[in-house]
C-alpha cells in the first residue's frame, strides 16, 4: 500500500473500530459521499479485522530489502517488527557483536523516506534521548548509522501494554488510575526539566510494565527548547507528526508549542483513563471533523459520559455509578482545565498538574475550582472528618457498645462451632484408623468415606461448616487422584455455598479456586472458565483483607486460560497473584508458582530460552527459601526437563527429569499424580535416547493409573496412547502403531487445538513412513491449519509441519514440494536458530529433495549437514540421516556406487553402537542401503520418528 495513503487511511480506521456496528454503518455511509475509494479501502481493511485479529501483524508498506527479521542494522540483528509509525519503525532486535546479549527496541527511520527534515528530526531524538534519565522513561542504549547509512537508535525494550489498555483489563478503581498517570507526569516533568517536549503524548506511547510500572516512549517529534536559533518558523510542527486524536489547538493551527501543549495532550490521555472514551464523540470521524472538534467545541464532563455509558450498556450494578461519583466535581475540573483550548488557561506546567491531583487524592482543594469559602469549609470538614466526628460518636459508640459485644460473641460462637467441627473431623479420622487390625493396612479412601458421611450426619444444621469440611474432602480427593469423586464433592459444596444468604467470601473463592483446578485436571477447561469468572469481580473486592484466597484464586484462573491459549489475559492474573503474595504476603512459594507459571506462558508462545531462564530463576529462588526438598521442586524441574528436551540438550533434560522423579517418590509416593507425570516425562526421554524396552513398560504403566482415574477419553490418556504409538512405530510394532495413533487422535478430536494438531501429525508421519503418502497429506493440511490457528503462521510448529508436508508433496511428485521445503527451512530457522533440530530437518529434507532432482551444490550442502554434533542428540541423529540421503544420492550416481555402500555400511556400523535397540531411523538407514545394493526388502522402507511430535 503508498505509504501517503495508509498515513490517511490509519487513524480513520483506528475511530472506525472503537465504535459499534450500528455507529460504524453510519460513519462508513458518510464517508462514501465524499470520497467512496477511501470507504471501500476502509471497508476492506475492517473485514480482515473480522476475520481475524492478527490482520495486521505484518505492515501493509512492505518493508525494503534488507529490512526484514535477520537482516543486520550496525551491531543489532532484527528479529520482527513491533510498530510503524509516520516517522519510523520499531523493531525487537539483539546484540548479534559478541560483546553483551541484550534485546533492545531499534528505531529505524520510515523506509523509502529521503526527506531531510524527517532525518533531521531523527538525529535530534537521539541528541534528546541522551540528555533523559528516569525510571519512567525508555532508555537510549545505543545510536549510530548502518553500513547501508541507515540512522538508528537502540532503546530499552519494554514489554508492557498500552496504559488505557492495561486500565480496561484490570478495570482498576479511580484514585488507582490517577496514580499511574501520576507517574506519566513525573516521566513529562523530566523532560519538560531538560527543556524537551514530547508533542506526540497518547496511549500507545505510555506502556504498563508487568510490575506495574509506566514507561513513556518515543520522544521522536519532541522540540529541543534550548536549541540556539528557535525562530518561530522552526517551532512550528510543519509535517502533521502527531497524533491527530491527542493532538492540541496550537499544533492543528501550527502555532508555537509549548509546554501547556504536552499538558493538554496529558488532558486527553487523563479523561480517557477516567470515562474510557476520548474527549470528542464523532459522527463522521474524518481528519476535519477531528480539527473542527478539538478547535471549536467542548468535551462533555468524564462523569456525564460515564452515566450515559453505564445506561446504554444497561449495567444496573454500583460500580458505574460510583466510579462516575468519585470523577465528577474536582477530578473532572482538573481533566477539563487541562483541556482548555487556550493554553493560557491551562496548568502552566506539568508539575501543576500533579500537584493538584495530589491534592485530589489527599483530599484538599484543588486549583481547578473557585476557591470559595464553603468549597474549602468542606473540604477542611472531609479531610479531618474523623477528628471532628469523633465527639459524636462518642455518644454513638456508648449506645451500640452492648449491640457490638452481642454481634461480637455470636460470631465468636460461630467461628468456635466451625473450628470444633474441623476439630472432632480429624480426631474422627482416626478413631476410624484406631479400629483396623494392627496387622492390617490402613485404607485412606475408606477412611475418607466415613467422614464424609460423618459431615453429612452430624452437622446437618450447619451448612457454612459442613461447607469447609466437603472442600476438604475434596481436596484429599483430589491429592488421591480420584478426580470424579472430588469433582462430585465440589459441586455439592457449591451447591451448599449458593444456598446460604451470607456465605463467607473467602470461602466463595476456595470453592470456587478447588472446582476450578480439578475441572481443570479433567481436560474440563470451559468449564474451569465457566465456574470461576463469574468470581473475579468477588476476588478484585477483597484483595486487600483476603489475599491468601484471591491469589489462589487468579492462579487457578490464570491456569484455566492458559490452557484456553488466552495467554494474555493468564499472564495478567498470575502479575496480580504475584504482586499480592510479594507486597502483602511474603509468600515465597507462592512468588516461586507465579513465576514457574509465567515462564510456562514463554513456552506456550515458543521461547524456550525465555522459559528456561524464567524456570530456573524460580526453582533458585525456591532453594534459597524453602529447601531443596519442596514440593514445588518436583514440578519446576520436570518443567526444566521439558524444556531443556525442546532445545534438545537430552543429558541435562534426563537429570532434572531423575531428580524430579525422585522427589516425587520421596514425598508424595510412587502413586501420586506428580510421580506419574515425571515417570512419563523420563519414558519420553528414553525414547529420544533409543532406550524402546523402558519407555514402553513405563508407559503402560502410566496409562493404567491414568485410565482409572480420568476415564477412557481423557486427554492425558490420549497422550499416552499417542506415545505408545511412537515407541511401537520405533520398535517396528506397525499394526499396534497405527491402532494406538487413531485412539489417541480420536479423543483429541473432542477438543481440538493443538493436541489434536500434533496428533495428526504423527498419525500423517507413519502413513508416510509406510509409503501411504496420499492419505497421509490430507491429516498434514488439517494439522497445519490448526497449528496457525493456534500459534500464527510465524510459529517453528508451523515451519515443522510444512516440512513434511513437503516430503509428502515431493514423494508424490508434485510441482509445488520444493517451495514447501523452502517454507519450512525459512519458517523454523527464524523461529528456532540454526542450531535446533528441526531447522536441520528442513535443511536436510530440502537438500535432498534438490540432490535428487540434479542440483549438484545441494549434494555438497548434504554432506556439511551430516557433520554430527556431540553434545545433542537430535542433532546428532540428523547429522546421520543427512549422511545416508548423501549416500543415496552418490548411489544413483555413475562410478560412485561404491563410495556410497562403503558410507552405509559404516554408518550403519556407528548407529548400532549409539541405539542398541534400533529404531526407525535406522530402518531407514538399511532400506536405504538395501536399495542401493540392489536388494528388495520385505516391506516398504519406514521414516524415521520425526523430532517434531511431541511423544511425552
Amino acid at each position: 500500500m503508498d505509504p501517503d495513503r495508509w498515513q490517511r487511511l490509519s487513524p480513520l480506521l483506528d475511530a472506525l473500530l472503537e465504535l459499534d456496528q450500528a455507529a460504524r454503518a453510519s460513519s462508513l455511509a458518510s464517508l462514501r459521499e465524499d470520497d467512496p475509494q477511501l470507504a471501500d479501502d476502509l471497508e476492506e481493511l475492517l473485514a480482515l479485522e473480522a476475520e481475524g485479529d492478527d490482520f495486521l501483524s505484518e505492515p501493509l508498506i512492505a518493508p525494503p530489502l534488507g529490512v526484514q527479521p535477520g537482516a543486520s542494522v550496525g551491531p543489532y540483528e532484527l528479529e520482527r517488527m513491533l510498530g510503524e509509525g509516520g516517522m519510523g519503525q520499531v523493531w525487537l532486535a539483539r546484540r548479534a557483536d559478541g560483546l553483551y546479549e541484550r534485546r533492545v527496541a531499534l528505531k529505524l527511520l520510515r523506509p523509502g523516506l529521503a526527506d531531510p527534515g524527517l532525518r533531521l528530526r531523527f538525529t535530534r531524538e537521539r541528541q534528546i534521548l541522551a540528555r533523559l534519565e528516569h525510571p519512567h522513561i525508555a532508555r537510549l542504549l545505543d545510536a549510530g548509522i548502518s553500513s547501508d547509512n541507515q540512522p538508528y537508535l537502540a532503546l530499552e525494550y519494554v514489554e508492557g501494554e498500552p496504559i488505557t489498555n492495561w486500565c480496561r483489563a484490570r478495570d482498576p478503581g479511580v484514585a488507582t488510575r490517577v496514580q499511574l498517570f501520576l507517574q506519566v507526569c513525573e516521566a513529562v516533568s523530566h523532560a519538560h526539566t531538560n527543556l524537551i517536549v514530547h508533542r506526540d503524548l497518547k496511549p500507545s506511547n505510555i506502556l504498563v510494565t508487568p510490575l506495574d510500572d509506566v514507561r513513556l516512549l518515543d520522544f521522536g517529534i519532541a522540540k529541543l527548547l534550548d536549541t540556539p536559533d528557535h525562530a518561530p518558523e522552526q517551532t512550528r510542527t510543519g509535517l502533521r507528526t502527531f497524533t491527530l486524536h491527542y493532538a492540541a489547538p496550537e499544533q492543528i493551527r501550527g502555532e508555537p508549542v509549548t509546554t501547556m501543549t504536552d499538558v493538554y495532550s496529558l488532558g486527553v490521555v487523563l479523561y480517557e483513563l477516567l470515562a474510557g472514551r476520548k474527549p470528542y464523540q464523532l459522527k463522521r470521524p474524518t481528519d476535519a471533523q477531528w480539527e473542527d472538534a478539538i478547535l471549536n467545541h467542548d468535551p462533555q464532563r468524564p462523569s456525564l459520559v460515564l452515566q450515559r455509558a453505564a445506561a446504554e450498556d444497561g449495567t444496573p450494578d454500583t460500580r458505574a455509578r460510583r466510579r462516575a461519583r468519585e470523577v465528577a466535581g474536582d477530578l473532572e475540573n482538573i481533566v477539563l482545565k487541562a483541556l482548555s483550548k487556550k493554553p493560557e488557561q491551562r496548568y502552566p506546567s506539568v508539575e501543576a498538574l500533579a500537584l493538584d491531583l495530589q491534592r485530589w487524592i489527599d483530599g484538599k482543594p484543588v486549583h481547578a475550582r473557585p476557591q470559595s469559602l464553603p468549597y474549602r469549609i468542606g473540604k477542611f470538614v472531609r479531610r479531618h472528618r474523623w477528628a471532628l466526628s469523633t465527639a459524636a460518636a462518642i455518644a454513638v459508640v456508648l449506645v451500640s457498645a452492648l449491640a457490638i459485644v452481642a454481634w461480637q460473641a455470636r460470631q465468636a460462637l460461630q467461628e468456635s462451632a466451625r473450628a470444633q467441627a474441623m476439630q472432632d473431623f480429624v480426631v474422627g479420622l482416626f478413631e476410624t484408623a484406631g479400629d483396623v487390625p494392627s496387622d492390617a493396612s490402613v485404607d485412606v479412601r475408606q477412611l475418607i468415606e466415613n467422614g464424609e458421611r460423618r459431615i453429612e450426619s452430624e452437622l446437618a444444621r450447619q451448612p457454612e461448616a459442613r461447607a469447609e469440611l466437603l472442600g476438604v474432602v475434596a481436596r484429599l480427593r483430589t491429592g488421591l487422584g480420584d478426580y470424579n469423586e472430588a469433582l462430585e464433592v465440589l459441586l455439592r459444596q457449591a451447591a451448599l455455598i449458593e444456598s446460604l444468604d451470607d456465605a463467607p467470601a473467602s470461602l466463595r473463592l476456595r470453592s470456587a479456586t478447588d472446582l476450578g483446578r480439578v475441572l481443570r485436571l479433567k481436560g474440563d477447561i470451559s468449564g474451569c472458565e465457566a465456574r470461576m469468572q463469574p468470581l473475579a469481580g468477588l476476588a478484585r473486592d477483597h484483595e486487600r483483607r483476603l489475599p491468601l484466597p484471591v491469589s489462589a484464586f487468579y492462579t487457578q484462573l490464570g491456569r484455566c486460560h492458559a490452557a484456553a491459549r488466552r495467554l494474555s489475559d493468564a499472564r495478567a492474573l498470575y502479575v496480580r497473584s504475584l504482586g499480592l503474595r510479594r507486597d502483602q504476603l511474603g509468600d515465597n512459594p507462592g512468588m516461586v508458582e507465579n513465576l514457574s507459571d509465567l515462564a510456562a506462558l514463554h513456552a506456550a508462545a515458543g521461547d524456550t530460552a525465555r522459559a528456561l531462564d524464567g524456570t530456573r530463576s524460580a526453582l533458585t529462588l525456591l532453594r534459597g527459601s524453602e529447601g531443596a526438598r519442596h514440593p514445588l521442586a518436583i514440578d519446576l524441574l520436570r518443567n526444566l526437563c521439558s524444556l531443556q528436551r525442546e532445545a534438545g540438550d537430552l543429558p541435562a533434560a534426563e537429570r532434572d527429569c531423575r531428580q524430579a522423579l525422585a522427589l516425587a517418590l520421596e514425598l508424595r509416593g510412587a502413586s501420586h499424580h506428580a510421580t506419574i507425570d515425571a515417570r512419563r516425562q523420563l519414558a519420553a526421554l528414553h525414547v529420544d535416547l533409543g532406550r524402546f524396552t523402558e519407555a514402553e513398560a513405563e508407559f503402560r504403566d502410566t496409562l493404567d493409573w491414568m485410565t482409572a482415574r480420568l476415564g477412557e477419553r481423557h486427554s492425558d490418556v490420549a497422550r499416552s496412547r499417542n506415545s505408545l504409538a511412537i515407541v511401537a512405530w520405533e520398535r517396528g510394532d506397525v499394526d499396534t502403531a497405527l491402532r494406538e495413533m487413531s485412539a489417541a487422535v480420536d479423543i483429541w478430536r473432542e477438543g481440538g487445538g493443538p493436541p489434536l494438531a500434533a496428533g495428526l501429525f504423527n498419525q500423517a508421519m507413519l502413513l508416510h513412513g509406510l509409503g501411504r503418502h496420499a492419505d497421509a497429506l490430507p491429516l498434514l493440511r488439517e494439522s497445519l491449519a490448526l497449528r496457525r490457528e493456534a500459534f500464527g503462521p510465524r510459529h517453528g510448529l508451523v515451519g515443522d509441519t510444512l516440512r513434511l508436508v513437503g516430503e509428502v508433496e515431493a514423494a508424490l511428485g508434485h510441482v509445488d514440494a520444493r517451495e514447501t521445503l523452502r517454507q519450512a527451512q525459512s519458517l523454523t530457522r527464524s523461529a528456532y536458530g540454526a542450531r535446533h533440530s528441526h531447522t536441520r530437518r528442513a535443511e536436510i529434507s530440502l537438500a535432498r529433495h534438490e540432490a535428487l532432482g540434479g542440483d549438484p551444490g545441494a549434494l555438497t550442502r548434504l554432506d556439511a549437514l551430516a557433520e554430527l554434533d556431540p553434545d545433542n542428540v537430535e542433532l546428532r541423529k540428523a547429522g546421520w540421516l543427512a549422511r545416508a540421503y548423501a549416500a543415496d544420492v552418490r548411489c544413483r550416481a555413475p562410478g560412485e556406487r561404491d563410495l556410497a555402500v562403503a558410507s552405509f555400511q559404516s554408518l550403519e556400523t556407528l548407529v548400532a553402537q549409539a541405539q542398541p535397540e534400533g529404531g526407525a531411523l535406522a530402518r531407514e538407514i538399511a532400506g536405504l542401503h538395501a536399495d542401493c545394493m540392489g536388494r528388495a526388502i520385505s516391506r516398504p522402507a519406514v521414516a524415521r520418528a520425526r523430532p517434531g511430535p511431541r511423544r511425552g
